[in-house]
């Protein structure tokens, strides 16, 4: 008998290095790869699947032969919740010294909380929060 998977499930983004990209995620985030395959037909791509295995969620990243651009915008991005604030300030710190901090660390209160803004190796924006209560809301709007 097969699993049925309904529901939100990924988000993809199309990237120029898959191992550049998986290192960029695997370090600021959680997340470890769950699943990974090489092309085995000629239209195939190299593609990974990541997850921090706390929702029924993963990030795919697509490798691409052709450059990319950033196709969510300058405000679209994939957000990630930190467990306290200290590792985001950690995170921070990282970005920095890494060159790929995209907007400084930010408190907002409720709903938003603390956040920041990175920028990964293909120019997509993950903000990581502290105090964000996106999944919470989900939560209380099914009761």
């Amino acid at each position: 008998m097969h699993e049925i998977d309904s529901g939100f499930t990924h988000v993809a983004f199309m990237v120029r290095d898959l191992d550049r990209s998986i290192d960029f995620y695997t370090r600021y985030t959680a997340m470890q790869v769950i699943h990974r395959r090489s092309p085995n037909l000629p239209s195939a791509r190299h593609v990974a699947w990541l997850s921090d295995r706390t929702r029924l969620f993963a990030l795919v990243l697509v490798q691409a032969d052709e450059p990319t651009d950033t196709p969510l915008g300058p405000f679209g991005h994939l957000g990630v919740a930190c467990a306290t604030k200290e590792e985001i300030d950690a995170k921070t710190a990282m970005a920095r010294r890494e060159g790929v901090l995209r907007k400084e660390p930010e408190q907002l209160g409720e709903p938003v909380g603390y956040y920041v803004f990175f920028r990964d190796p293909d120019g997509n924006t993950l903000e990581l929060s502290y105090g964000q209560r996106v999944g919470l809301e989900v939560l209380r709007s099914e009761s």
